[in-house]
């Protein structure tokens, strides 16, 4: 015996799950809940990690780092842009309170080095 779902709704990945997207772009859930989304939160923390690394003298360039690493010096590249984001936008990610449309894939296009830029091209309200 198998079983067969047929869902008209589309799915999404989401920090590495799938979930349902509603014809009107909702997630289904009544009440807004934070949603951790462990995909963003790491390549973050990455990002950061490398710039750490650049500055106190461990690595001097982003090919050292892409060589230890064992990945292409594009990907270090546009991950390292990440450690630009504006604080805000990194801790409503940290705290699961990012737009819920707003996804890894969007974070690795080219974005404002302004914060005020990257607010609105992301959909996150609030700042300094």
């Amino acid at each position: 015996m198998s079983f067969r779902s047929i869902c008209q709704s589309p799915s999404k990945r989401r920090g590495g799950r799938k979930v349902i997207v509603l014809p009107d772009g909702t997630q289904g859930s009544t009440a807004p809940m934070a949603t951790i989304d462990s995909t963003m939160i790491k390549a973050i923390a990455r990002a950061f990690r490398w710039q750490r690394l650049l500055e106190n003298g461990t690595y001097g360039c982003l090919e050292e780092i892409a060589k230890a690493e064992k990945i292409g010096a594009s990907f270090v590249s546009r991950l390292m842009r990440l450690a630009l984001l504006a604080l805000d936008i990194v801790e409503a990610i940290l705290a699961g309170k990012q737009p819920a449309n707003l996804t890894l894939k969007d974070l690795m296009a080219p974005f404002p080095v302004e914060w005020e830029g990257q607010r609105v091209q992301f959909g996150v309200s609030g700042g300094e």
